[in-house]
């Protein structure tokens, strides 16, 4: 039987070993990468083309949403399945529709985690049961539901301005920005400026309340506002 190959992406280094040893022992599952940032990931994704990516959305220098994103942009292969600390119907909807496979809760995912990496990987959805029950709810009427819009405000965003976001709110300077990004500091400041133009933000404490509401950095995160 072929092995399912799994990159783990999580920050947390104590995180990331617990779900090492809980698959070790698991038949058939073989965790062959660890990233501790969303810009590790995308680079170990595009290095190991592993068959399952699970993933946390809050990480540093790039958050699991726009890890995903590009992910999937490469290599549309990889099945990525996430998990997150966020019981939040908006989260669910927003990774689902960046073409995550999956959806489980840190809280409860380990007892499931195996089956949901092994349905992932046969091309199936999964989520904790607490969210599958909510969304086989919604789906009886989903007809009258929009209230998740405001959720989505970083869909019209690009990805380079998601990376920029990111940086801006968790305190780096346009210098640094750029450095991280490898783009010149002129261009940092063209993409600030489309944050602020597109979704009605007019200043850094702005952005950062919205990449902590929409979940791009943890409220914990320590930020400078300027």
């Amino acid at each position: 039987m072929k092995l399912i190959t799994v990159l783990l992406a999580e920050d947390h280094a104590i995180v990331r070993e617990g779900l090492r040893a809980f698959l070790k022992l698991e038949a058939g599952i073989e965790v062959v990468g660890e990233a501790e940032n969303g810009r590790q990931a995308v680079m170990l994704a595009a290095q190991l083309r592993p068959d399952v990516v699970v993933m946390d959305i809050a990480m540093p220098l790039l958050n699991g949403m726009e890890a995903t994103r590009q992910i999937l942009h490469a290599t549309p292969a990889i099945k990525v399945l996430i998990l997150s600390a966020h019981n939040d119907d908006a989260y669910v909807e927003q990774v689902m529709a960046l073409g995550a496979s999956g959806y489980l809760i840190k809280q409860t995912a380990a007892h499931v985690l195996p089956e949901a990496i092994r349905q992932v990987h046969q091309g199936k959805a999964f989520f904790s049961p607490v969210i599958a029950k909510r969304r086989n709810h919604q789906k009886q009427k989903s007809h009258d539901r929009g209230e998740l819009s405001t959720k989505k405000d970083a869909s019209v965003l690009s990805s380079r301005e998601m990376e920029v976001l990111q940086l801006i709110a968790e305190g780096k300077a346009n210098k640094e920005t750029a450095d991280e990004l490898h783009i010149s500091v002129k261009t940092v400041e063209k993409h600030r400026q489309s944050l602020m133009d597109k979704l009605n933000i007019h200043d850094t404490a702005g952005l950062t309340r919205h990449a902590i509401a929409t979940g791009i950095i943890e409220s914990s995160v320590q930020v400078t506002i300027v």
